[in-house]
């Protein structure tokens, strides 16, 4: 009877004992899925230099952590120059979780710093890093001579060379030259010319003729009477005064409407300049009013233009020989040569605004 009461005794010790073993290894398991770990990048600075150290806590996702409140400085003589915020990264398909704190340190005094440890608390469990070490040296002075004082040394001036200066005067001559060509552009805009002249060898014509081909190409171009009057009826009314000049023998480019149908009077009948009366008064309308004409009336001085080139035309003689060939340069500008002009317009001014701003960069670069 008293060997099994030890017997049974000691079996409620052992099973007690075994329980006991097992709480504590399962408390260490859970324990041990919490790792903290404190580095530092250098273990060595010179008196103001900075250094980071690094605060690693690695934990399940399910678990609550609360990261160390570290104030101005980490021990008396080291510094806490900046915190920067936790970096949390996922691992192990979010279960588990690695958060990362950054501390700038520094310091003023040089000694050898013992860094405590960081103490973290996961769902209120403190856990702590290793400790850490900092040697602070200060800057070495020349004890021996102490008289001795080198102030700063004086600015140096850099001699310019030409691979300095080459940047900025292939900008300024790109930048002239592109100026140049755009300004000369505007010019020819502006004057109703084509970017270049062109220039044709073909017999001379009677005037008549020559007036009846720049009418008809006038004609065939429908959308200056729509789009632009006023280029319409500046090419109609120079065609006629040229016509005028060649053919009456006075300068009519260089004279006013009213002047040149004084001087016709001279040659003609009142009635019959009427309808080219009516065309130079439209011109004028168009041109100094901004006076827009409906497209019948466009037709009705076009055809006004042809009747008064036949009526006052000199038939030529066949018995008469043929004046030589004639050089003659163009100056009218067709629409392909307008949208041409305006292209190059734009590709030269953007081209020299590049260059103004690489002329001006350079300049800021060399002398501020």
């Amino acid at each position: 009877m008293k060997y099994t009461l030890l017997y049974c005794n000691g079996k409620k010790w052992f099973r007690t004992v075994g329980c006991l073993l097992l709480f504590l290894f399962a408390a260490t398991g859970v324990k041990a899925q919490v790792t903290v770990e404190a580095t530092i990048d250098s273990l060595q600075l010179l008196i103001g230099e900075q250094t980071k150290v690094r605060l690693q806590v690695s934990m399940d996702a399910n678990q609550r952590l609360r990261l160390p409140v570290v104030r101005d400085t980490l021990v008396t003589g080291v510094e806490v120059v900046d915190i920067a915020k936790p970096d949390t990264q996922l691992l192990n398909d979010n279960k588990r979780w690695l958060i990362s704190q950054e501390y700038t340190i520094t310091s003023f005094d040089s000694a050898l710093y013992y860094l405590p440890p960081f103490e973290v608390l996961v769902n209120n469990q403190p856990y702590r890093s290793k400790a850490l070490a900092l040697k602070v040296y200060s800057i070495p002075v020349d004890t021996l001579h102490p008289d001795q004082f080198f102030g700063p040394k004086d600015i140096e001036e850099v001699s310019l060379t030409w691979e300095d200066l080459a940047p900025l005067v292939y900008a300024l001559i790109a930048m002239l030259v592109l100026g140049a060509v755009a300004v000369f552009f505007v010019i020819r805009y502006r004057n109703n010319k084509p970017i270049i002249k062109i220039i044709k060898i073909q017999p001379k014509l009677p005037p008549h003729q020559t007036a009846m081909q720049k009418i008809e190409a006038i004609k065939a171009d429908k959308t200056w009477q729509k789009a632009d009057p006023k280029l319409y009826y500046t090419e109609l009314t120079d065609v006629i005064r040229t016509y005028i000049k060649d053919r009456f023998g006075f300068n009519a480019m260089e004279m006013t409407s009213s002047e040149i149908i004084e001087c016709l009077l001279r040659e003609k009948d009142k009635d019959s300049l009427k309808d080219l009366r009516l065309l130079f008064e439209t011109a004028d309308l168009v041109k100094f009013a901004k006076y827009a004409p409906l497209m019948n009336i466009n037709d009705m001085n076009l055809v006004n233009a042809v009747e008064f080139i036949n009526q006052t035309k000199v038939e030529e003689d066949p018995n008469v020989k043929k004046e030589p060939t004639e050089i003659k340069v163009e100056e009218k500008r067709s629409k392909q040569g307008r949208i041409m002009l305006i292209c190059s317009i734009a590709v030269t001014a953007v081209g020299s605004c590049v260059a103004l701003y690489y002329v001006i960069r350079h300049l800021i670069n060399l002398f501020f």
